[in-house]
């Protein structure tokens, strides 16, 4: 399904080659980053990889880039172990605490490589057997291409709040009704390099990418159960995502504001007139004062209480916008080919912040791996 009216650039049979080598310059093939946020994933992270080699290798060159977003377990061992099994087909990225999903995710589009970007969940939820069946649908032209599902396997509550969110989504974001917004997902290069230049503390993805392009495909796929663990998802993670979405990419709030404003006044209106008939028809009973005054403070001040909230929602967006809060912090990062032996080598540790690598002042001594 298509959720643009232009046509597809292209549409090739896809004849997947011969394999063909990760470093080889003249490949034909594609390029395919796989971004996936990894959080408490230590017992499914690495046969997830595993399986993800085996099912692309062959019909695309596979980057697969691991951000370990402040897990407590032993995930950033296992992301260590992928390193040294695949080389350089793993990217390890781990950041200094936990920053969140989105915030991760955008970690790994700043060193993702692909001409094709994948982004799934840790958690075998999204099926490695689908990934070719999103690549093969996006390599028809498309900007993006979704997932969408015949059936979620969350829990009641969780597919409740998704469904919520897609309906803010369509009101807010002017999103296509039928569109899931899906965290599992294929981006073009085009897509990757508009969504990285966004410099705000908190991006919301999905916003990023409607307002980049419309041109924007759709595959149904499975979905799986959790094989280990519960959801990192609360219900206080939910509606911060909602209000992230609300406040950060729309301006509906001060729309919202502003025809409550236009209420107020045409009910002034209104009130006045009826102070006008009430004087001309004196047999009709008028409220007494306090009842007057009494409604008229509460009406005011509730609808003050309620524009100085949303304002100083924005006043502190912006003020954590202009004092540099960073997206994500890395602690460590593995990634390119391994040279002499060694696994590590000692630069500086670098932050994201307002869409700038800033070098720290200290040297992260054999903690750090870059190109």
């Amino acid at each position: 399904m298509k959720y643009t009216n232009e046509q597809p650039r292209w549409n090739p049979e896809h004849q997947p080659p011969p394999p063909i080598g990760f470093n080889e310059p003249e490949s034909p093939l594609p390029l395919v980053s796989v971004v996936i946020p990894v959080f408490n994933a230590e017992g499914s992270i690495e046969s997830l990889c595993d399986r993800l080699i085996d099912e692309l290798t062959g019909f695309w060159r596979i980057q697969i880039v691991l951000v370990d977003d402040g897990s407590t377990d032993r995930s950033a061992a296992a992301c260590q172990r992928l390193r040294e099994t695949h080389g350089e087909r793993i990217t390890f990225i781990q950041l200094a605490r936990n920053f969140g999903e989105h915030n991760a995710v955008m970690a790994g589009l700043n060193y993702a490589d692909g001409d094709y970007c994948v982004i799934m969940d840790d958690d075998f939820q999204n099926p490695p057997s689908e990934v070719h069946k999103m690549l093969v649908e996006i390599a028809k032209g498309y900007d993006v291409v979704y997932s969408r599902y015949q059936e979620k396997m969350h829990h009641p509550f969780r597919n409740l709040a998704s469904r919520l969110h897609n309906r803010m989504a369509s009101w807010v974001l002017n999103k296509p009704a039928d569109l899931y917004l899906s965290s599992f997902k294929v981006m073009s290069r085009f897509v990757v390099q508009q969504v990285i230049q966004y410099t705000g503390p908190d991006p919301y993805l999905d916003a990023i990418i409607l307002r980049t392009t419309r041109n924007i495909g759709a595959v149904t796929v499975q979905h799986h159960n959790r094989q280990q663990g519960e959801s990192g998802y609360t219900l206080a993670k939910l509606v911060s995502l909602w209000g992230n979405m609300v406040v950060a990419f729309s301006l509906y709030p001060l729309r919202l504001v502003g025809t409550f404003g236009f209420i107020m006044a045409a009910l002034g209106l209104l009130y006045g007139l009826y102070t006008l008939v009430i004087w001309a028809i004196p047999d009709i009973p008028e409220p007494g004062e306090y009842q007057k005054l009494n409604a008229s403070m509460w009406f005011f001040r509730g609808c003050t209480l309620l524009v100085m909230s949303i304002v100083g929602e924005y006043v502190g967006r912006i003020y954590m916008h202009l004092n540099s809060a960073p997206q994500y912090i890395i602690r460590q990062m593995l990634s390119g080919p391994v040279r002499n032996g060694a696994r590590f080598s000692a630069k500086p540790m670098v932050a994201r912040v307002n869409g700038k690598s800033r070098k720290e002042a200290a040297i992260v001594g054999e903690s750090v791996l870059c190109h």
